[in-house]
């Protein structure tokens, strides 16, 4: 039951890179119409590109940085239940999580509408509560 549950954070792993790449191969080209990374101010950061860029090429930028952030909540829960021992709804509700970050990645790197994109957001948000709360149950239960 272990490795189930560490397969759904491996894969939104990889699925960040994928991500990474999406972002650095639509933005790259961007940049050199834009003259290059040489013309880039020194110290610059990808937020310095808003409103430089065309938004559906940040929007990439925008997921990523997400992929960055509240996923590093669901890796530290999905392991403190990989260690205590994952039931088989821990294993769904960390699917679901991964699936439902697919598709907000999707939905914000392409379409990016708000109403869809937040409800996305919330549905994988409460996945990841409920898995917290599992890994708080197991942690005050074990032993």
């Amino acid at each position: 039951m272990q490795a189930q549950i560490l397969t759904p954070a491996a894969i939104l792993v990889v699925w960040s890179i994928i991500m990474l790449i999406w972002m650095a191969t639509t933005r790259l080209p961007a940049l050199k119409q834009l003259g290059g990374l040489g013309q880039a101010k020194a110290g610059g950061r990808g937020q310095d590109l808003e409103g430089v860029l065309p938004d559906q090429i940040n929007w990439k930028s925008h997921n990523y940085a997400h992929l960055m952030e509240q996923p590093t909540l669901f890796y530290a829960t999905v392991v403190i239940l990989a260690i205590l021992g994952p039931s088989a709804f821990d294993v769904m509700l960390a699917w679901a999580y991964v699936v439902l970050r697919v598709l907000h990645s999707i939905w914000q790197a392409t379409v990016n509408r708000i109403p869809v994109r937040f409800s996305l957001f919330l549905l994988s948000s409460l996945c990841l509560a409920a898995l917290a709360l599992r890994a708080l149950g197991a942690t005050l239960s074990h032993g």
